[in-house]
């Protein structure tokens, strides 16, 4: 683990990622190490597979990806698994439970692969700072802007997962992701088993919805990559 307020070299690596992040949106790289030296940051980095957060705990603490990428999962004491959202680079997790007084984590976050991630205590964040930087309430409406971003991304898996058959879920998830890439050809963050998790399907019934939608013409299809055949949906009345 490091810790920011000791050493300042190692953050060379880290400030293109947090620059970019919208976390950070409008601030020079001298606020944010500043912001870094006031929400005590430190870092720390996650094998594969292991948690972060884990369902039941308190924390103080957000973080924010800077290499690598995680899950934010439910999952239930049988091991059925709900992916929520998957974080990469510059996205960052846990901030709505760390901004609350004592607030239980009803989800867990795990390492997608090796990770880092610098951990940030938000409540530093919601009081008084006390060296008054400028920057303050800069990173605060980033934060209140983030978190509504965030419950617009739960509205669309909530459309998603609303819908009645394992077609009208994959059709629906399609569609958004293709708005969102402006393309009718695009990648997905997840492989089958994370996309089966998203939608809360069966894994098998998925890969067998996928392979109807691929032979009557409605996608194309390899790996995470995915096509949608507009032609083919609107000859067929398909309504998303």
């Amino acid at each position: 683990m490091f810790d920011f307020q000791q050493g300042g070299t190692i953050l060379q690596k880290y400030l293109s990622i947090l620059r970019n992040s919208p976390f950070f949106k409008g601030l020079a790289d001298n606020e944010i190490l500043s912001i870094l030296h006031c929400v005590n940051a430190t870092t720390i980095s996650k094998k594969r597979d292991s948690y972060i957060f884990r369902a039941g705990d308190i924390t103080e603490v957000m973080g924010i990806v800077v290499s690598g990428c995680v899950l934010i999962i439910q999952e239930d004491i049988w091991g059925h698994r709900n992916i929520l959202s998957k974080c990469h680079a510059g996205d960052f997790f846990g901030e709505p439970y760390a901004a609350s007084q004592r607030a239980v984590l009803n989800i867990s976050v795990v390492a997608d692969e090796d990770c880092e991630i610098i951990l940030l205590n938000v409540k530093r964040l919601l009081i008084t700072c006390p060296t008054a930087c400028e920057h303050h309430q800069k990173l605060i409406r980033n934060l209140v802007s983030v978190l509504a971003n965030k419950i617009l991304i739960l509205n669309d898996k909530i459309t998603h997962v609303g819908k009645r058959t394992t077609r009208d879920k994959l059709l629906s998830y399609l569609s958004a992701e293709s708005i969102r890439h402006s393309s009718l050809s695009f990648d997905i963050p997840f492989d089958r088993q994370q996309l089966a998790d998203y939608l809360c399907i069966d894994r098998a019934a998925m890969s067998t919805e996928i392979s109807k939608l691929q032979k009557e013409g409605f996608i194309k299809t390899n790996r995470n990559h995915f096509e949608l055949q507009l032609s083919i949906i609107k000859k067929k009345n398909y309504t998303i």
